[in-house]
């Protein structure tokens, strides 16, 4: 639909770690010095509108996941449909060594880049991952200065940093250790990550660890939004209220209601959704029928997986982000999620919805309870939440007709709308699946 060209670069060049004479403080404000120096040579993925017209001026740079020891692109899988519709471009960069040598999670293991395919990708070098944050830089500043070689005639306006999950710990790192000294990017979404960041330095060459309590440094007069699903907020593990921060000049925090980590969504829907309304029926129809496995049974789940409305506000979220890189003008703040004081879980509604946060029809005029917390069974299903569908009993006691409750859901969706929690052109679609809707 969007009409998008897919194309792979190889990148080189002299990388620099970085190390601290000082434990790394909680508040981000840290003064780090480069270390040692290494050769590499990486790769990054270009995907861009094929008609130059359509181009908006924003390259959206993405710090590739490697957690299932393979490069994979959680911010495009919740959020392509916006990047490509608005006219983004995206990069994906293959930032980390378990991405291009592997040795990570066995899950992915044969999927890493010289595994996968050695004629093309042996060539390949990756020093460590002591490096990744210079490499980083360095892709940023070579969209800046190289456009043509990347994107031809199309020339960025503004350059975006994101990274999901942890990739963001890393993302959470670099703002307070390299934007300060290199400025590369014009602001950051940082997707889902938890309390700490990532390391600065691991042996061989020194072991800097990152603190377990880390805000992001906002004096350095760039845009900074956090983006937390129900999954990254609470908990043992992920446990991001343990760093929060109030909202500044340069920084706002969503918490979004009824969504997890990982999603129905971004775990299959979204990869045929073609733009014109097949995803947004889908992931409605999710929520009366939610998936427990994933990748055609390759992780099956011990519960239905989460079918929030993760990607709409994500979508919702990279558009804010864009405005306030143009105009100076930040986004509104958004209320917090409302926990219990051990900070493992949140107070819910009578239909067990989380309370506060960013609120959508989803959550507000629900056919099912959505959560980010709850799951188990293989691999990583501990990220992907649950959903819990009504009976036909709790839907009619909720929602005497099919009429009361397209009515409400129909002004639910105007409320996220007027907050800024969903973007019109989504609203739309959400509107008319719920007049769709056959109820039960």
């Amino acid at each position: 639909m969007f009409n998008y060209s897919q194309k792979e670069f190889f990148i080189s060049g002299s990388a620099r770690s970085y190390t601290s004479t000082v434990p790394l403080t909680d508040d981000g404000l840290w003064t780090v010095a480069p270390a040692e120096t290494a050769e590499y040579k990486t790769r990054i993925v270009v995907r861009r509108p094929i008609d130059s017209a359509k181009f908006n001026g924003t390259v959206m740079v993405e710090w590739m996941n490697v957690t299932a020891g393979f490069d994979t692109p959680p911010v495009w899988s919740f959020g392509d449909m916006e990047m490509q519709r608005s006219g983004a471009i995206w990069v994906g960069v293959s930032a980390q060594r378990v991405g291009i040598e592997g040795g990570g999670n066995a899950l992915g293991a044969a999927l890493s880049l010289k595994k996968f395919d050695p004629a093309r990708y042996d060539v390949l070098v990756h020093p460590g991952d002591n490096f990744s944050y210079d490499i980083f830089s360095q892709i940023g500043a070579t969209v800046w200065r190289n456009p043509t070689k990347l994107f031809g005639e199309l020339l960025p306006i503004q350059v975006l940093a994101m990274g999901e999950s942890q990739s963001a710990f890393r993302l959470a790192t670099y703002i307070n250790a390299l934007a300060p000294l290199q400025d590369v990017y014009s602001g950051y979404l940082v997707h889902s990550r938890g309390s700490s960041g990532a390391a600065l330095s691991v042996t061989p060459l020194a072991d800097i660890p990152g603190p377990k309590a880390l805000r992001s440094r906002t004096d350095i007069k760039r845009p900074v939004l956090v983006f937390s699903s129900e999954t990254d907020v609470v908990g043992a593990n992920l446990g991001y209220r343990r760093a929060h921060q109030d909202d500044s000049e340069w920084f706002r925090s969503w918490e979004v209601a009824g969504t997890a980590h990982g999603d129905a969504y971004s775990l299959g829907i979204g990869d045929t959704d073609d733009g014109k309304g097949s995803g947004d029926t889908a992931l409605f129809a999710a929520m009366m029928k939610p998936p427990t496995a994933i990748y055609f049974g390759a992780v099956k789940c011990d519960l239905p997986i989460n079918t929030g409305p993760h990607t709409y506000v994500l979508r919702s979220a990279l558009s804010a982000l864009d405005a306030w890189v143009r105009t100076g003008t930040a986004p509104r703040s958004m209320p917090m999620l409302e926990a219990n004081e051990d900070a493992l879980t949140y107070q819910r509604d009578a239909n067990g919805n989380a309370k506060g946060g960013i609120r959508t029809p989803q959550v507000d005029v629900p056919i099912a309870t959505l959560s980010g917390q709850g799951q188990s069974g293989q691999s990583f299903c501990g990220l992907f939440g649950t959903t819990t569908v009504f009976t036909k009993k709790e839907l009619k006691d909720l929602y005497a007709t099919k009429a009361a409750f397209t009515k409400k859901w129909i002004a639910a969706t105007n409320a996220a709308v007027a907050t800024g929690a969903i973007l019109e052109v989504d609203a739309a679609e959400i509107r008319r699946v719920a007049q769709a809707y056959p109820g039960r």
